[in-house]
Parts: structure tokens; C-alpha cells; sequence
């Protein structure tokens, strides 16, 4: 669907109500697949792949608030008011901001492996990233990020779940994956103490990427009620890690 221009690849699935799903850097709304079907019982599911991810063709040059505009306009075109959001890796920054921008329209919002805005050792890794993607494709960082960025118990337990994550990385255009991880060093910190509505913090004891330490400064700095868990031997792709806790997770708080 046409959203602000550009061409969005988005994925609607059950009634009642509405839930947007936003996936971080590397995923796209397949991220949210183990969730999807149990949540569209009760919920209308909205998974959007952002600019320049997956199906959504690359469009201009992403940024953190470029994202929060298109998706408030996804919402305003799907007659959608009152919202509760899902936020995964950079799509927590997404997600924080598009609460702040929205106001009391998000009723909940729920974060896995929350993540901080880069700091400048960050920002140069990301910058790297992009440059070596542009250079030699996905497949350049695709084996490095599953083996950094999952659990050693999901890669030995579980490998088709790693392997769900090298395919989703590996099906990213390389320079839309370029350009969101120059976004992700453009971002700033989201004013946290600003989120009005309810905030749920997932993440796995072995994300180090989004680590249980972020996710309990996050939850003392928002203004309402925050529940953090953390699942034991997961690492940060924590949807597809441990599919059924976060689903027995959302469908408690959402």
C-alpha cells in the first residue's frame, strides 16, 4: 500500500483490536511470524515491513522519525485510533518515538531486546556495517550477526531458528540494509519519560545487544507502569528465540 509515497509491504491478519508490530534492523514482519497466528485470535494484526526492508522497496534515505512518520500514516490510512505497539531491536526506538508522537492513541507498548541510540563506537560500527554490506552484499555479515546476536543454546538446541535469522538477513536488498543501519547511528535517544501508556521490556539473558541491564534502566526511566522479563539462554532475536514466551507474554499484556 502507498504510505507517504513510497510503496509499503504490510501484512493484516485477524479483527479487534489493532496491534502494529515493528521490526528491527535486519528483519522484516516475518520477524513476528511465531506470533501472528495466536495474536490474530483476539487482535487485528499490522505487520508493516519498514522502508527499504524486505518487501518495501528502498525509498530515499531512512531515519529514525522518517519511520514514525510513515507508520502514524499507515495508521491514519488503516482508520486505525487507538493503538497497541511492538517494538523489536531498532524498531524499540521506532516504537518509543511513534508513543511519544502519538500521545494517548498507544495504549500499550511492549519492547523486545530494547535497545539504546549508538554511541559513537556504535555509530562508526554501523557506518562499517553499511559500507561492507554495500561492498559485498548480505552475505558479508549474515554468519557474523547470527552467530554474535543469537544464544549458543538456540544455535545448538534449536538451529532452524538461527536459521529462520540467516534467511531473514539474507533476504534483506543490501542497500536498504545499508541505509537503516546509517539511520540507526543518526539516532537519538528517545525522551523515554515522555511514553504515556503501559510499557512491557522482553529480553534474553544472552542479548548482548539488547541486554536485561537496558532493559531495567528503560523501565525506570518511563513514567507509567513497567514490567521487565528476561528469558534465560536467549540472545537478541528474542521473537524467534523463544517463540512461545513472548507469546504467552503479549497476549497477557497486550
Amino acid at each position: 500500500m502507498q504510505v507517504n509515497g513510497k510503496e509499503y509491504a504490510v501484512d493484516r491478519d485477524g479483527g479487534g483490536p489493532p496491534v502494529l508490530f515493528v521490526h528491527g534492523l535486519g528483519g522484516t514482519s516475518s520477524f513476528y511470524q511465531p506470533q501472528a497466528a495466536a495474536l490474530a485470535e483476539r487482535f487485528q494484526v499490522i505487520r508493516p515491513d519498514l522502508a527499504g526492508a524486505g518487501r518495501s522497496p528502498v525509498a530515499g534515505t531512512p531515519s529514525i522519525e522518517d519511520w514514525v512518520r510513515d507508520l502514524v500514516a499507515l495508521l491514519d490510512e488503516l482508520d486505525v485510533d487507538e493503538v497497541r505497539v511492538v517494538g523489536h531491536s531498532m524498531g524499540t526506538l521506532i516504537a518509543q518515538e511513534l508513543a511519544i508522537a502519538l500521545g494517548d492513541r498507544v495504549s500499550a507498548l511492549a519492547l523486545l531486546g530494547a535497545v539504546k541510540a549508538p554511541g559513537e563506537a556504535g555509530r562508526a560500527a554501523n557506518r562499517d556495517r553499511a559500507a561492507k554490506v554495500r561492498e559485498g552484499g548480505m552475505a558479508v555479515v549474515a554468519d557474523a550477526i547470527v552467530g554474535a546476536a543469537t544464544s549458543e543454546a538456540t544455535r545448538r538446541d534449536h538451529p532452524e531458528r538461527a536459521a529462520f535469522v540467516r534467511e531473514l538477513l539474507l533476504r534483506q536488498p543490501p542497500e536498504g540494509y545499508a541505509r537503516s543501519c546509517e539511520a540507526l547511528a543518526a539516532a537519538a535517544e528517545p525522551d523515554t519519560g515522555k511514553i504515556s501508556a503501559p510499557v512491557l521490556l522482553l529480553t534474553g539473558s544472552e542479548d548482548g545487544v539488547g541486554p536485561p541491564a537496558v532493559a531495567e534502566e528503560l523501565a525506570g526511566r518511563v513514567s507509567q507502569d513497567a514490567t521487565v522479563r528476561v528469558f534465560d539462554d536467549v540472545g537478541h532475536w528474542t521473537a524467534i528465540e523463544a517463540p512461545g514466551e513472548v507469546t504467552r507474554q503479549l497476549q497477557k499484556f497486550l
